[in-house]
């Protein structure tokens, strides 16, 4: 059975680092970053190490005010090595149009960033 991971983050104004409040795309690997030591934990009771991403793909604009979340599942287990994938997706996006504090659920949530990589936990770091 794959292992899988869920977190949900509101992209701050300190999120945006462009003009139109856009967000730096190294965000969306920093949740990823954070996904993958949760399923570490999950497979091997240790954080592990971010070895290498194998693809990643920058698919829609993030914006401060946006809620993500980004998921992951390990989908192979090696004896240190552990593949797993990821997705971002938007959720809930702010409606400043309607009120400084107005904001939609969206009914089809958006994919903004997908990834797949490699992580490692030392055998004697394995508790599992």
């Amino acid at each position: 059975m794959s292992k899988t991971a869920l977190i949900r983050v509101r992209m701050s104004s300190h999120d945006a680092h462009y003009g139109g409040n856009l967000v730096d795309g190294a965000k969306m690997l920093q949740l990823f970053g954070d996904v993958a030591t949760e399923l570490l934990i999950m497979q091997d009771g240790d954080e592990g190490l971010f070895k290498a991403y194998d693809s990643v793909e920058f698919i829609a604009p993030v914006y401060a005010g946006d809620y993500i979340e980004a998921s992951g599942e390990i989908v192979a287990v090696g004896n240190s090595s552990r593949k797993m994938n990821f997705v971002a997706k938007k959720v809930i996006v702010p409606r400043p149009d309607i009120s400084p504090s107005a904001a939609d659920i969206l009914e089809e949530p958006v994919i903004v960033c997908k990834a797949s990589g490699t992580c490692v936990t030392p055998k004697s770091c394995q508790r599992k």
